[in-house]
């Protein structure tokens, strides 16, 4: 079974990964290794009749195909019920028929002579090339050892094919050693890892989220597989169950991603660029059954894998109940279970931060009453009369904004500040506890020392790579990009992104000059009641026009960026990743947060006074409303965070019904009066969604992470919206993944990747922007030196804050506006002095938090103590079972013995695995 030499190395190579593999008829069989080249699997299936349909499907010589007579079906698996279908590629055709009665009318004229179009020649040809690229990908899937099975539904219009594949035990064991996949060392008792669950329990309080899941998969200790050491891993005789459902799809994907189907020049190779050049409509791994419980009573342990996540995890009435990774991870990959945990962590730390947030805000309710203030402003009548607000604007009275100045109070008093120094450090405390869970999960799923192996290039860069360079990692010649070329494309996509920022500035501007416009129609009006709420409908208005530029331009941009990407020619996916992730996070931060910034740190600060009043396009520059600036940026917050909250879950719940319909639609049509027949997984499968991954998912969670810690001083009630939506957005995303998605395929990692470096930067954002928020926007500073100054209450405050317009000002003479100056439009002394304690109050709250945050960063470890002793215990296991000698095992024993020959193993080292096991 067993072969070495260059020659099979090189032959190995040609057929599945080198690209200058140019033959057209491939007759040699193959495996598809990277490396060392040891072994060629037999070939699978007999030879048969070549299917007579010809034209745009001109194979398979090595494919069954449906018979005439009923077969019944087996679930998952090939007709004879025991090959298990890990693969399943699609493609469709259009009926022989129809395709030939059309070519006759239209090829020929009446004369019968032959008047071929070039557009109908040139879709032939293009036909033709497909069907020979899915002939030669298909031969090289067989030499490569994979078995295969034809299935075929048709109508009079188009026959849809489905291929089975699967990975026969030899090909599992050998890419098992090459992809580095766990092998199971010992058993031990799966660890209770849910660090809320252990301190209910301490506290002997009952834990109404707890619940049982059937079929928790077992936890090992376990080390990279080799099959020289297989008889040293546990079931290692159980062919049939040894490897996992995911084990066995991921091996025929990574088969599938290195194949050849063309020429070397055109970096031909793998299923996604035949996926993407149209070859195929689908490749996907199956489902384990319907979702659909049974109609008939079985016992829960008896449940697929799908039914107990719908069960168990999908249903809206587990909103409460903990989220089975375990199951997660075992049927979906360990990228999508890290999504889902790191969901499911900060939903539960966002617990904290709405109670105390809406704490924080029920105290302000309470002590509405007692702001002296507001009792100054709604008890002066007509004493203080203010200055107009625009040009054509009559002076008001200060008592009209009574409403707005108890209001203002609930989101500019001293616990909202103490609110914002707490979340904080959530925040960072929220990361620090985070990477621990992602260590241990990392470490529980076998993925710790996962690094993603050398990747081959994307199948896009492949295709438009214009030349060719050896790899010094693999030695194997594969595309290239120059990388100054590849510099000066990312500079110039720069550009396009510095020009797009410019595009939402203008449409900021847009928004604000159309708040002044509703401000100013509001006072046209002449109603006392739009008067005084006129700042409000203006900032309610241009907070919703706001909401729907935001979302406008987010679409927009995230198509341009995904073009730039390309254009950029990154040559791994990693790569493309990052870099998409990194244009698009960019474009989206400015995008959401320019407007809350404005508000917060901009508005008001450039007002003027009166006869010297600051423009803008010959208006006025805005001042804040009544109630501060606090006010309307929770306004705009809730509009804009909330309303895209809304509006996303209202998406994520009716586009993935849209599609499914449309695909259900599509293959009803093909089967027509053999709709009734009982379902076949293949095509139930078919009729799903294609998953699209998890970035729009992490995306929508990280800019909600940003509204609830940078502007959390002016909206206590973020955390709260931010848990109810995030209970809502788990359900969603696992109804999709377990019912409406075609199964992804499972792909390993360790953590969440860029998303983390961001949610650092956005934590650490968030303690400068609360410290200048408090600083310059709250008005807690200015009553805290008032009352430091001039006495214990704020009795006068009110009225030290107006001053007097200038004796230049003839229009209103003696009004007030509200600034610290004199009567001649200069700072005052005590707008200097609260300037040099605005600036002390940044510098002190910066240094302090971050000072306890490195201190949380140090005390907290980054992997559990007992973490620890469990790798080091793994380690040993590891050690003992791969040793390749005796002597190997005694010296790390520290022990010490006489060599062993290779390949042998003593008694003693064999007991003492024993033992272990």
């Amino acid at each position: 079974m067993l072969r070495k030499g260059s020659e099979l190395l090189k032959g190995d190579r040609e057929v599945l990964l080198n690209l200058d593999y140019e033959a057209e008829a491939q007759t040699t069989d193959g495996y598809g290794s990277l490396q060392n080249g040891s072994y060629i699997p037999p070939r699978c299936l007999a030879a048969a009749a070549v299917d007579d349909m010809g034209g745009d499907d001109p194979m398979y010589s090595h494919c069954n195909t449906r018979s005439n007579q009923s077969v019944p079906q087996l679930g998952n698996y090939f007709r004879d019920g025991r090959t298990r279908i890990d693969f399943v590629l699609v493609w469709e055709v259009r009926s022989q028929r129809k395709r030939r009665g059309k070519g006759k009318s239209q090829g020929t004229t009446e004369e019968g002579e032959a008047a071929p179009k070039e557009e109908n020649s040139r879709s032939e040809r293009r036909k033709a090339q497909l069907a020979q690229w899915r002939e030669k990908f298909v031969q090289n899937l067989e030499s490569a050892g994979l078995l295969m099975e034809k299935e075929e539904t048709a109508n009079e219009k188009k026959t849809i094919h489905f291929l089975k594949l699967s990975a026969p035990w030899d090909v599992l064991l050998y890419y098992a050693e090459e992809l580095c996949l766990r092998a199971p060392l010992q058993a031990q008792p799966n660890l209770d890892l849910n660090t809320s669950a252990q301190v209910l329990k301490r506290l002997c309080i009952p834990n109404v989220m707890m619940e049982s899941v059937p079929n928790r998969p077992l936890d090992y200790y376990t080390c990279a597989f080799r099959k020289s050491k297989m008889n040293r891993f546990l079931g290692c005789n159980d062919h049939e169950s040894y490897f996992t459902n995911t084990q066995r799809h991921r091996v025929v994907y990574e088969i599938l991603a290195r194949t050849v189907y063309g020429k070397r020049k055109r970096a031909e190779v793998g299923v996604d660029r035949l996926v993407n050049e149209g070859v195929y409509k689908a490749a996907f791994p199956l489902h384990e059954g319907p979702f659909q419980l049974p109609k008939n009573e079985i016992r829960p342990d008896e449940l697929n894998q799908r039914q107990i996540l719908y069960h168990y995890w999908a249903r809206w009435g587990k909103w409460y109940k903990y989220q089975p990774l375990d199951h997660i991870r075992e049927y979906f990959g360990e990228k999508i279970a890290l999504y889902f945990a790191w969901l499911g962590f900060y939903t539960a730390w966002l617990l904290p931060a709405a109670v105390v947030g809406t704490l924080v805000f029920v105290s302000g309710v309470m002590s509405m009453g007692t702001n002296a203030p507001a009792k100054d402003i709604c008890d002066s009548g007509g004493s203080y009369l203010m200055c107009p607000l625009c040009n054509t604007c009559k002076a008001w009275n200060m008592s009209d904004i009574c409403t707005m100045a108890k209001l203002g109070y609930l989101f500019d008093h001293p616990g909202t500040v103490l609110f914002s120094v707490f979340m904080s450090f959530w925040a960072v405390t929220f990361l620090e506890y985070w990477k621990r869970k992602m260590a241990t999960l990392a470490h529980h799923w076998d993925c710790m020392d996962f690094h993603e192996e050398e990747e081959r290039p994307r199948p896009e860069f492949a295709a438009m790579a214009p030349t060719m360079e050896q790899n010094p990692v693999t030695g194997v010649k594969e595309p290239y990009f120059p990388e100054n070329t590849r510099l000066s494309r990312m500079f110039t996509g720069s550009m396009v992104i510095i020009m797009m920022l410019c595009v939402v500035m203008i449409f900021l501007v847009t928004v604000v000059m159309c708040r002044g416009i509703i401000s100013l129609m509001m006072f046209r009006t002449g109603s006392p009641v739009l008067r005084t709420e006129a700042g409000t409908i203006a900032n309610i208005s241009g907070s919703i026009v706001n909401l729907g530029l935001i979302l406008l331009m987010g679409q927009v941009y995230t198509a341009l960026a995904e073009q730039l990407t390309k254009w950029e020619m990154h040559r791994t996916q990693t790569q493309y990743d990052n870099a998409f992730i990194f244009k698009v996070f960019i474009f989206q931060f400015v995008n959401f947060y320019s407007s809350p910034f404005y508000v917060a740190f901009f508005k008001g600060r450039f007002v003027g006074y009166p006869s010297n009043y600051g423009t803008l396009f010959g208006m006025r520059n805005e001042d804040c409303g009544p109630g501060g600036c606090l006010i309307e940026l929770a306004e705009q917050l809730f509009i804009i965070m909330v309303g895209k909250q809304l509006i996303n879950n209202i998406q994520e719940f009716i586009i993935p019904k849209v599609k499914a319909w449309k695909q259900k639609r599509t293959l009803a049509k093909v089967l027509g009066k053999n709709a009734s027949h009982d379902p076949r997984r293949w095509e139930e499968d078919y009729k799903l969604v294609e998953c699209e991954g998890l970035f729009e998912e992490y995306l929508e969670m990280v800019l909600q992470f940003g509204f609830i810690t940078i502007f959390v001083a002016a909206f206590p009630l973020a955390p709260l919206f931010a848990l109810l939506n995030n209970w809502v957005e788990i359900r969603l995303d696992a109804h999709k993944f377990a019912c409406e998605y075609r199964r992804p395929v499972a792909e390993r990692a360790q953590n969440i990747g860029v998303w983390f470096n961001i949610l650092e930067a956005l934590s650490h954002l968030s303690v400068i922007a609360n410290a200048f928020l408090i600083a310059f926007t709250s008005d807690f500073l200015p009553r805290l030196l008032y009352q430091f100054k001039f006495g214990n209450d704020l009795s006068g405050y009110v009225n030290f804050t107006l001053a007097y317009a200038p004796l230049n000002y003839t229009e209103n003479p003696m009004c007030r506006y509200k600034a610290y100056r004199d009567d001649d439009g200069n700072f005052s002394l005590f707008f200097w002095e609260l300037l040099a304690v605005r600036l002390g109050f940044i510098i002190a709250f910066e240094h302090v938090v971050f000072f306890v945050l490195r201190a949380i960063d140090w005390i907290v470890p980054d992997v559990p103590g007992s973490l620890e002793l469990k790798i080091k215990r793994e380690r040993y296991l590891a050690k003992q079972a791969l040793a390749e000698n005796q002597e190997a095992l005694l010296v790390s024993r520290g022990r010490g013995a006489a060599p062993a020959s290779p390949g042998t193993s003593s008694p003693a080292s064999d007991a003492s695995f024993g033992n272990m096991s």
